[in-house]
């Protein structure tokens, strides 16, 4: 059975349709102080649940209500309860960086744990160690594949470079090396103030881009800021196109004017996060995730194996 929280009815409903079920009808409402109401109008006595949320803004208030629902799913004897993350929150505070600060990604995981969840299934977590935090099965899903697909078809006859927005994410720089025959990679060296969020300064490209087409591969793009000074930084440096591309479009604040306005030729995102129409514009391409995420359910579901997805 699959149950979905309001955050992004859109996306649930196009994996009911893949996998071939309905949704399973919930009554869900706030109260006026803010607290929020679930009860399932179907049975669930004995079934394998999926319950799909992604959290997207207000964030705290998607994360409660889905919290809310496994905790539903538990006292209403469901079997076997998996949660469906296509964005994991607070995924960006995976280690602490100064005293006294809290690893939140950790305190997710517990949350879903004691709430009743049984297994966790993701979508391009920020750091692939995460993963240890829950204490039980966890599906990490990789968006490479469909993202990849869309860069070989639109740019595979041009020179490529994979660029790393930073030095952190140089692995999956390198995964996207071989999945794009070998391209070279490149990364933007910048600084970041812990004490700054949504703020670095993209200091200066360490590799080759002069007349080439690089591809700025990044897990999410928040305010825009950071991906934007490396395209920049990219083109100063003699790069003859930029694309950037990233799963998750969490598009905070001026993203979207900043985005637009970029010197990129095209940004490719997938449907994590719902995107509002007023978000759309015309270098925008957004992917689905859906037939990755029906793909991986039917494969918990049936006990097959999820790693099987990416083997080709």
């Amino acid at each position: 059975m699959l149950f979905s929280g309001r955050a992004h009815p859109v996306l649930a409903e196009e994996v009911a349709n893949l996998l071939e079920v309905d949704l399973v009808p919930t009554t869900s409402y706030d109260f006026a102080n803010g607290e929020i109401y679930i009860r399932f109008d179907e049975s669930v006595r004995g079934c394998d649940a999926f319950v799909i949320q992604s959290h997207c803004a207000p964030i705290n208030d998607a994360i409660m209500e889905q919290l809310i629902m496994i905790d539903a799913l538990k006292r209403a004897s469901a079997k076997r309860i998996t949660v469906i993350l296509p964005f994991y929150g607070y995924a960006r505070q995976d280690k602490k960086h100064l005293g006294r600060e809290p690893i939140s990604a950790r305190l997710m995981a517990d949350m879903f744990l004691a709430a009743g969840a049984d297994r966790l299934m993701t979508v391009d977590l920020h750091t692939a160690q995460i993963q240890g935090f829950f204490d039980g099965p966890v599906d990490h899903l990789l968006a490479m594949p469909i993202l990849t697909r869309h860069v070989k078809k639109r740019y595979g006859k041009r020179d490529l470079t994979v660029v790393s927005p930073d030095a952190g994410r140089i692995k999956v720089a390198e995964s996207w090396a071989n999945a794009l025959k070998g391209a070279p990679l490149a990364f933007i060296h910048k600084t970041r103030d812990p004490r700054k969020p949504n703020e670095s300064q993209a200091n200066r490209v360490v590799g080759e881009v002069e007349g080439r087409t690089c591809v700025l591969v990044d897990d999410l793009i928040d305010t825009g800021g950071t991906i934007v000074q490396a395209a920049d930084a990219l083109m100063a440096d003699g790069a003859e196109d930029v694309v950037i591309v990233a799963t998750h479009a969490v598009f905070s604040g001026p993203a979207i004017d900043r985005l637009k306005n970029s010197i990129a030729c095209e940004i490719i995102v997938t449907n994590t996060l719902p995107i509002d129409d007023g978000k759309l514009f015309d270098k925008l391409t957004v992917l689905s995730i859906a037939p990755l995420l029906a793909q991986a359910t039917a494969a918990v579901f049936e006990d097959g194996s999820v790693t099987s997805l990416f083997k080709n």
